[in-house]
């Protein structure tokens, strides 16, 4: 099994020497089975590499831990992004097992940045049509109830066609406005459930009532910090897309929560880590995003419905960064899957606000 593994797999004792290695670790060293075991892992890496920061806290605190984007300079010269997955081994206390894929999860994180700029380019769009599309807009409608009493029946679809399209202009203008800064986040601690059963008992009673929403909760899960109206509108919004989605009679929509120990991301280049454990899932049995939208579909004004906005996900990318969070997209089998990614509150505060400053970096 260990062979046949695509990821680079390896066992280190209490000295971080190397006692096992499959084939695909051999290859990332670039050296023969023969060669690696019982070196020392730092003959293949620079002494400071973060890879054997994270092995010895794993061996001293005895608790898996999982880094994101992890920066990985070999000893050939070559660097390359990794996600580390790290488990002490319970039965030969000071061995840690290491796991390495492709980065994956850090370079969604990189496409939220530059998602989080489209954002604010939005948001700067927005006040300029606000001065120079809404007001001139808001006189053409004026003059066109002015002369409604003054024409003739024929034409009176006309002047309400003329009042109509004003109205969905200026309304998409005021969407667009939810993108600027505003007011900071009122944070407390929030129950995340609390918020999924608020949004679920609404989804039933109007958009999803033909449809069957399941859930599969964590009930240990802790307390996020976060404003509680904001979250709803999230998760409100990513419901409703999956009503959308899923068969129109009879779908189901999947409400899930986890709590993930260790997790933690790097955005970008930065040293900063991003603690995320809590991860709430939104998954419809409907087709799926086509492909060639959804590596865009947070980005403001894409969209795959035939009368969207592609305003509504790239709000609630927004609102989960400015919780410190993470939202991304995966495909569903069938369907699409939704995953929210959130700090958990710390009873004296911290935390959340600085996976803010680190996000907004």
């Amino acid at each position: 099994m260990l062979a046949n593994l695509p990821s680079p797999l390896f066992v280190v004792d209490e000295h971080i020497r190397l006692r096992t290695v499959n084939p695909a670790a051999e290859q990332l060293f670039g050296a023969s089975l023969n060669m690696l075991l019982d070196r020392p892992l730092s003959d293949f890496l620079p002494a400071h590499a973060t890879i054997l920061d994270l092995i010895r806290h794993v061996a001293a605190g005895g608790a898996s831990v999982s880094e994101y984007g992890v920066e990985l300079a070999l000893s050939k010269g070559e660097t390359i992004a990794v996600d580390s997955h790290m488990t002490p081994i319970l039965e030969t206390p000071g061995h840690v097992l290491v796991v390495l894929h492709p980065c994956s999860v850090a370079r969604r994180l990189d496409q939220h940045r530059v998602q989080r700029g489209s954002a604010r380019s939005v948001a700067t769009l927005a006040a300029t049509l606000a001065h120079e599309v809404k007001n001139p807009l808001s006189g053409i409608r004026g003059a066109a109830q002015l002369l409604e009493p003054s024409i003739g029946e024929e034409d009176q679809p006309l002047v309400q066609l003329i009042c109509d399209e004003t109205d969905r202009i200026c309304a998409l203008v005021d969407r667009m406005e939810e993108f600027s800064a505003g007011r900071p986040i009122d944070r407390q601690p929030v129950n995340i459930h609390q918020i999924l059963e608020h949004v679920r008992r609404i989804a039933e009673s109007g958009f999803a009532r033909r449809h069957r929403i399941v859930e599969h909760y964590d009930p240990s899960l802790p307390d996020v910090e976060g404003d509680r109206d904001k979250l709803i509108q999230v998760f409100l919004n990513l419901i409703k897309n999956a009503s959308e989605a899923a068969q129109p009679d009879g779908g189901t929509i999947t409400l899930s929560t986890t709590y993930q120990h260790g997790w933690r991301m790097a955005l970008g280049t930065s040293r900063e880590r991003l603690h995320l454990p809590i991860t709430v899932e939104i998954k419809d049995d409907g087709p799926g995003v086509p492909p060639d939208v959804a590596e865009h579909l947070f980005e403001p004004f894409v969209t795959s419905k035939p009368r969207g906005t592609g305003l509504g996900l790239a709000l609630v990318a927004k609102i989960v960064h400015d919780h410190g969070g993470v939202v991304s997209y995966h495909a569903g089998e069938p369907g699409a899957v939704f995953r929210v990614s959130l700090p958990a509150n710390r009873p004296n505060g911290r935390g959340g606000r600085e996976q803010e400053e680190a996000a907004q970096r």
